[in-house]
């Protein structure tokens, strides 16, 4: 897929197409400046305590281990006004890219540039279920074509988050937004296939949507309901089902990335795991569809590499996070 624009930089403005490296450095608004800082904290939420991703569903492998709890970490910043009701960021695979975040929120949401600024939101990482492939807990959260994730974001964590005491004490007055465009997911991954999963099944909820390597193939259970629907799994939003050229445009806005040596890249299409392929396919899909998009190629690097996350995460963010205004 020939790039609209080649830079060694993936600048916070514009849509389209680019390529970044091979050489990268890191971002330096991804790292301490030494401005004001906000509060962390961090809990836990038993499975058996969930009701919808209690550790226990038939589809799973009994070999492969699932978590007794999954660890939350959240991040107020600094510029947050305790009271206001805050738009958020949930990252998945937590604490995962959370340390990058922080910097970014701590420098950003107090910048001079209003075209290289945050908003004041909330960051909220969550650790998958455990395992991984399919047959694994975070298989089943991530790689399932459903609502399901969405709605275990929205109606246990997020609720979990406002009822903690420790936040609670800091924070008397914390609130979210109830606006879908002041919610954004990100992951890496089966995260990142799950982040494009939590807005498509459901754009009530979450509009803005960051995937670094996503996993756009056929990674969902083989024996999973949702395989009567949707037989190749999130490789039916680019091919088989084709859901993204063949579906009503979504009030989305969608990060799409993919690392030159990413996993499989040299797969036939046949094998449905080819990652290079899929994410190719997906951002065409999406332009062609005119969604508000963004597709990031990354020369010699490889699945989820870092490099790529410290070189692009804060354009990142603040591409996503452009116009945002709080209702």
């Amino acid at each position: 897929m020939a790039a609209e624009n080649e830079a060694t930089k993936a600048s916070s403005d514009g849509n389209g197409n680019v390529v970044i490296g091979p050489d990268y450095k890191i971002d330096p608004d991804l790292t301490d400046k030494k401005n004001p800082k906000g509060k962390s904290f961090e809990f836990s939420l038993k499975l058996a305590d969930s009701k919808i991703f209690r550790g226990d569903d038939s589809t799973l492998d009994p070999k492969k281990a699932v978590r007794e709890s999954r660890k939350i970490f959240v991040y107020i910043p600094a510029a947050y006004k305790d009271g206001t009701k805050a738009p958020l960021l949930v990252t998945l695979d937590g604490p995962s890219r959370l340390n990058l975040v922080r910097n970014a929120l701590d420098n950003l949401t107090i910048s001079k540039d209003p075209n290289r600024k945050l908003p004041a939101f909330i960051a909220i990482a969550v650790e998958n279920g455990g395992n991984d492939g399919k047959g694994s807990q975070r298989g089943l959260e991530y790689d399932t074509m459903s609502d399901r994730f969405a709605r275990f974001i929205n109606d246990e964590v997020l609720p979990a988050v406002l009822n903690n005491q420790e936040i609670r004490a800091a924070y008397p007055k914390l609130a979210f937004t109830e606006d879908p465009w002041g919610k954004a997911a990100m992951g890496c991954s089966s995260g990142g296939a799950a982040a494009l999963t939590m807005g498509w099944f459901r754009p009530d909820l979450f509009r803005r949507l960051i995937t670094y390597s996503g996993t756009f193939v056929d990674q969902q259970d083989d024996d999973a309901p949702e395989e009567a629907k949707y037989p190749l799994g999130a490789w039916d939003y680019h091919s088989g089902l084709k859901l993204i050229e063949n579906s009503e445009k979504k009030p989305l806005r969608i990060f799409t990335h993919v690392a030159e040596n990413d996993n499989r890249a040299n797969d036939a299409e046949a094998t449905y795991h080819n990652w290079v392929m899929a994410n190719e396919r997906t951002a065409a899909a999406l332009k062609a569809k005119g969604y508000d998009y963004r597709y990031v190629f990354s020369k010699a690097s490889r699945h989820c590499d870092g490099r790529v996350f410290d070189h692009t995460l804060a354009d990142t963010l603040v591409w996503m996070w452009r116009d945002y205004e709080p209702k």
